[in-house]
């Protein structure tokens, strides 16, 4: 992905600032991960899926 539009994407229900994790962009305030597809990231909140306390809590550390 180009570094300069992930510098200006965030997470379309938060607000706030993404992580980069190989096929997807997570938020951790809206507990969404954005797939990529092609490329491509795909910001569409039905599109997303919910991040597993898990994954919120091992991305915080």
């Amino acid at each position: 992905m180009d570094r300069q539009l992930l510098d200006i994407l965030v997470c379309p229900v938060s607000k706030g600032r993404l992580i980069v994790k190989p096929d997807e962009l997570w938020s951790l305030q809206a507990a969404l991960a954005f797939p990529i597809q092609d490329g491509i990231p795909v910001m569409l909140e039905e599109e997303a899926r919910e991040l597993s306390h898990e994954e919120i809590e091992s991305a915080r550390q």
